[in-house]
């Protein structure tokens, strides 16, 4: 088994395989022409994202400057929208649905390291996907942990660190995220 497929299992991998940084090298040079185009029309953002995420929907906008890993683990709804400097560590899939929101600077990452300190010097890596629902507004600067499921509906208050699942309709803040009443 190739470490590509090691990686999209969700099993234990060599990050440094040459194969896998091939892709990298290839989605930073497409991240330089993406984060390149800033001042140019939402129209040229959409193509630019379709040459890389494995879907974008219908009137969704990622601003520029963005930053992942692969880009082909990120899947867009319709009407998604991503401000400025958002970073998505997609080793494995990132699915975004409609009508969802996520402020300037939020990190969403799906990598992991482990625990054990000679498997990290051995460079081996994993990662659990993150599923975000719709109609979700995550305030800037949040940050989503690996393997995270965001209902819909839910609302992430600016700045917090999520490490838990976010039930549909959910309101959470806070590092860690904890529940608001009320």
């Amino acid at each position: 088994m190739s470490e590509r497929h090691r990686m999209l299992a969700g099993e234990p991998y060599d990050a440094g395989d040459p194969e896998l940084v091939a892709e990298q090298a290839l989605t930073a040079a497409w991240l330089a022409r993406y984060n390149a185009a800033l001042g140019q029309p939402v129209a040229v953002w959409r193509t630019l994202l379709a040459e890389r995420l494995a879907g974008v929907g219908e009137g969704s906008i990622v601003r520029p400057p963005f930053h992942c890993d692969y880009g082909w683990n990120i899947r867009l709804g319709s009407r998604v929208f991503l401000n400025f400097n958002c970073v998505i560590l997609d080793v494995l899939p990132v699915t975004i649905g409609d009508d969802t929101r996520i402020g300037p600077a939020v990190q969403i990452y799906t990598a992991e390291h482990p625990l054990d300190a000679r498997m990290r010097r051995d460079g081996r890596e994993s990662g659990r996907p993150v599923t975000i629902g719709s109609n979700v507004w995550i305030g800037g600067g949040a940050i989503i942990l690996p393997g995270l499921r965001i209902g819909d509906d839910a609302v992430i208050g600016a700045g917090s660190v999520v490490t838990r699942d976010v039930p549909a309709g959910a309101r959470v803040a806070g590092n860690p995220a904890r529940f608001l009443t009320g």
